[in-house]
Formats: structure tokens, sequence, C-alpha cells
């Protein structure tokens, strides 16, 4: 059996983190979207053994790969584990740029397998999996609009994002995860996101008023790189965009634009400076 799913990227209208937790983690409150911009996965089910494999040759085959991961934890849940499954991943969304790639194939697969199983487990039972997976699997699975708290598990469906379109840029760094938040625990904040007015905005449909409140705490870590996510962020809005934002801890930038055309100019002149840039659009629910 082969069964064909898109796994759609996120990105972060906002992003805060509200403390740090006993169990290593840090409590966050983000407001995340699911955008048009996805990979491709091919899961045949069938064999023995799961595992997957890419287009990029450095992305792991085993359970390193959140995609492996999902569908290991899938046949244990739906007491198939006789089974095997071979997942093929065309990457799409650039790695190591804040837009849960990774994350994203995973949801791809449990949405993907309970297809493929007649729709054997719950969607609350897909959603503990998702959480098990990987702390953005939960949002990726469902997708949309959504306010994620806790470690980005916890979500609450918001009111969709009014039509625009979103410039993605992502400089030809990446940013480590781990080091990131470790620089966070060692610095004070010059703010948070306001995440009830976000909420407002939203509510209200006001595209400008959501805009200008979209914020990332992780712009204000002393990382000499967060000079190039300012300048890719001051391009953006010199060509028209009502507000830019990086993504997770990044290093990908966007800036949202209700004109496709500026939209599309802007991201034509990053192209000269950038490798990837992409206009992409907001998505609904995917469960």
């Amino acid at each position: 059996m082969v069964i064909k799913e898109k796994a759609y990227a996120k990105i972060n209208i906002s992003l805060d983190v509200t403390g740090r937790r006993e169990d290593g983690y840090h409590d966050m409150a983000m407001i995340m979207q699911t955008v048009s911009l996805c990979d491709e996965l091919t899961i045949s089910i069938g064999g023995e053994g799961v595992s997957a494999r890419s287009n990029l040759r450095f992305i792991p085959g085993d359970e390193r790969n959140l995609a492996v991961k999902a569908a290991v934890k899938y046949l244990e849940a739906a007491g198939e584990q006789d089974k095997g499954v071979s997942i093929d991943i065309r990457k799409n969304i650039p790695v190591g740029a804040g837009m849960g790639g990774g994350s994203a194939d995973a949801a791809a697969v449990l949405r993907g397998m309970n297809r493929a199983f007649g729709g054997r487990l719950s969607e609350e039972t897909l959603m503990s999996l998702a959480a098990d997976t990987g702390s953005d699997v939960a949002f990726c699975l469902v997708g949309g609009t959504m306010l994620a708290t806790g470690r980005g598990e916890r979500l609450s469906p918001l009111p969709p994002i009014p039509p625009c379109f979103i410039t993605v840029c992502k400089p030809d760094f990446s940013i480590s995860t781990p080091e990131l938040f470790k620089k966070l625990d060692s610095v004070r904040l010059k703010g948070h996101p306001d995440t009830a007015g976000l909420i407002a905005a939203l509510e209200k449909g006001s595209l400008p008023e959501l805009c200008r409140r979209m914020y990332n705490v992780f712009e204000d870590v002393g990382d000499r790189r967060m000079r190039t996510v300012s300048q890719i962020k001051g391009q953006l809005l010199d060509h028209g965009a009502l507000g830019a934002v990086m993504t997770g801890t990044g290093s990908a930038v966007f800036g949202v634009f209700s004109d496709r055309r500026l939209a599309e100019t802007a991201c034509g002149e990053l192209k000269k400076e950038y490798s990837f840039c992409c206009v992409t659009e907001a998505v609904g629910r995917l469960l």
C-alpha cells in the first residue's frame, strides 16, 4: 500500500519563552501558522523494518529522523508492529530554518498512516503520539492558526489569519536550537510579544494590527547572526511588508504582504543575496 501526504511548514507569528521547567524544557507561548510550503512524502507499507530516505543525503534514515520515529509509534499504537514502512521524503522546506520541517514530516506520517489503516486511531490518540514524538509535531499534525503553550503541545484554535502573502527568506546559515535556548537563559529579554493583542487582531480580522505586533524573543539574544536577521527584516519592510519577524529559533525570516506582487518583488530582490527565498500562503486546519 502506498500513501502520498504533504508535510506543511509552520511559521511563528509570535514566540515567547515564559519560563524554565523542571524537566529542562521551557514554557512557551506561540501563535503558529501553517503555510503552503511543504515536503512531499510517499509512505509505502509493507516489507520489513521502518526507514526513510530523502533527496538530501545528510538526513538520517533511522529513528533520528522524526518521520521514522512517528511511524514506529503509530505501528505500536495500532498493534501492527509486524508491518514494515518505507518513507520517501522530498524536502522542499529548508533545513535548520525554524519552519518545523522534521516535525511536519512526522505529522504527515501520522496523518498518512492513519488514512492507510482506515482511521484506526482517534484524533486524541494521534495528538498524544505527536506530542511524544516532538514539541512541534502536534501543531504540524493539526495545522491552521493556533496558540501553542507548554512545550508547544497544548493547542488552542484561533481565528484564521486574514488573506495575505508570505515571503520567506533563509540566510545561508542555520542556528542551533539548544544553543539559542542556552543563550536566552543568560540574557534579560527586552520585551515579550503582546499575545492578547495578537489574538484580538485575529478576532477583528485586522492584518495590519497583527503584523505590527509580530515578535520573537529569540531575536533579542546577543548573537552576531541576528544582524543578518535584522537586515533581511529591513529589506522585507522596505519592499512593503506589513511586518517581518524570524520564525522559531531561525534562521528563516518572513514578511507578511497584502499584495502578491509586492511579496514576489521582495522575494526576487532577496534571491540576489540569499539562496532560499519563496512566496507562500496560509493553510487552514489539516485534521
